[in-house]
């Protein structure tokens, strides 16, 4: 059975530390501190590019010789207020001091030297809305493709209302194909709201060579290798995840699912 659902390891420090190797590819790493005020933690980047997202909680960051200063206005995720960002590239080190108890999020892949350190967001990352009825959520996109600041990292977070669908119909980025579609492992780190929730995840292949349906619960790590990957809320909690994907090439292009794209294609048309 592959190893896809990753449990924090405790309640404190660096609960995630997947690395490329570990998680048995090529591309993503993730990784993520639970701070009190106070705490320091240090990252070399090496050969990865990172992008830093303070989920909750405010922090000092400095990185790549620069100073960013006090950053974050989120103190829970579930506001659904923008996230603070800093992208740090290859070859470089960087720094976080927790000024309030925090979660900082690591997302970790190649970097090619290609982009500077500079801040993302809060104040130019918008909420929007997609999809309809059960299968609306509601995103940030971090550091997708329409934003030149990254070799490699795509990052975007997500607001899933409780009883609603997410990365929905099942869609897949497994080919290295563009531009029909583009290889993209992909991590979600979930959180529930509230706490004591749990959600759903299935990772599957059409083929049915990998079906795995997952029961995640607040802070646990999904990884996607390949195949279909849609989440489930049930009534009563609403869902977050933070989407990390990376591959051969910075673009996102799927298909959906061929049994369920007539959801989306009525969509389109209403």
């Amino acid at each position: 059975m592959p190893d896809l659902l990753r449990k924090p390891t405790g309640l404190a420090g660096k609960v995630h530390d997947i690395t490329a190797k570990s998680a048995g590819w090529g591309y993503v790493g993730f990784g993520l501190y639970r701070l009190k005020a106070g705490q320091s933690v240090s990252e070399v980047t090496q050969k990865n590019e990172v992008i830093l997202v303070l989920v909750e909680g405010k922090a000092r960051i400095s990185g790549a010789g620069m100073d960013f200063g006090e950053m974050g206005n989120r103190m829970c995720v579930f506001e659904r207020t923008p996230p603070a960002c800093v992208y740090s590239p290859d070859a470089s080190d960087g720094q976080a001091t927790a000024t309030t108890d925090c979660t900082l999020a690591v997302c970790l892949a190649p970097g090619r030297g290609g982009h500077a350190a500079q801040v993302i967001g809060p104040g130019d990352i918008a909420l929007e809305t997609r999809g309809k009825g059960a299968n609306t959520r509601y995103i940030h996109n971090i550091a997708m493709e329409n934003r030149d600041v990254a070799d490699s990292l795509l990052v975007t977070e997500v607001f899933t209302p409780a009883g609603n669908w997410s990365s929905y119909p099942p869609h897949r980025h497994d080919e290295d194909d563009f531009p029909r579609m583009t290889y993209l492992e992909e991590t979600y780190y979930h959180r529930l709201n509230p706490g004591q929730g749990f959600g759903f995840q299935r990772v599957f292949t059409e083929d049915g060579e990998l079906d795995e349906t997952m029961t995640v619960s607040d802070g646990d790590v999904v990884l996607v290798p390949r195949g279909h990957h849609p989440c489930g809320a049930p009534y009563g909690y609403e869902m977050y995840y933070l989407n990390v994907m990376a591959g051969p090439r910075r673009n996102w292009r799927f298909q959906n699912h061929p049994d369920h794209d007539w959801i989306f294609q009525r969509d389109q048309q209403g």
